[in-house]
């Protein structure tokens, strides 16, 4: 189990859900979440969580919502990407910066800033979240230095919220040797 501490749970009203699913919507280029589903915000220690039926799917770095890697995971994306060297991934998989050098495609609109999600050039599927430092056109001149700092990264404590439990901890049982 994890130890992030999620407070005041609540469900949202169709207009809250509305205005996060347009901007996320906007931002990715895709349709995600709609009202229909059942949508609850929680308090987290850095930024607010979104659960999107039961399962943490977006979050809010200073307010801004943006798809977690698992929400990432669940639809199709067409914008603000960064691909990055089959070499970088081991890096980028446990947390780490994405540094300039590794970059091999970006989206042409990410600016300095903006919330971005990183992916693997064979695979081409979600591994991090994270912050822009510098825009698209330095990116793929691979200047030195760090190109997007990390947020959220596969298997983080945001990532382990919803993973499964093994039928051991959720009995309380010790596992059985077969």
């Amino acid at each position: 189990m994890t130890d992030l501490r999620l407070r005041k749970r609540h469900r949202l009203r169709l207009k809250e859900i509305a205005s996060i699913t347009r901007q996320i919507d906007d931002a990715l280029g895709m349709k995600s979440f709609t009202e229909l589903d059942v949508v609850d915000m929680a308090e987290g220690p850095e930024y607010d969580v979104v659960f999107v039926n039961g399962k943490i799917l977006a979050f809010m770095p200073d307010g801004v919502p943006f798809l977690t890697v698992r929400g990432l995971l669940k639809y199709t994306l067409t914008k603000r990407f960064v691909t990055v060297d089959m070499g970088a991934v081991k890096f980028v998989y446990n947390g780490a910066d994405v540094m300039g050098p590794g970059i091999v495609d970006t989206d042409p609109d990410i600016k300095e800033g903006d919330l971005v999600w990183v992916r693997d050039v064979n695979n081409l599927r979600p591994l991090a979240v994270g912050r822009a430092l510098m825009d698209s056109a330095a990116m793929k001149r691979k200047e030195k230095g760090k190109a997007v700092g990390s947020i959220l990264h596969v298997g983080d404590k945001l990532w382990l919220v919803d993973e499964p439990k093994p039928e051991s901890e959720e009995t309380g049982e010790e596992p059985s040797e077969a």
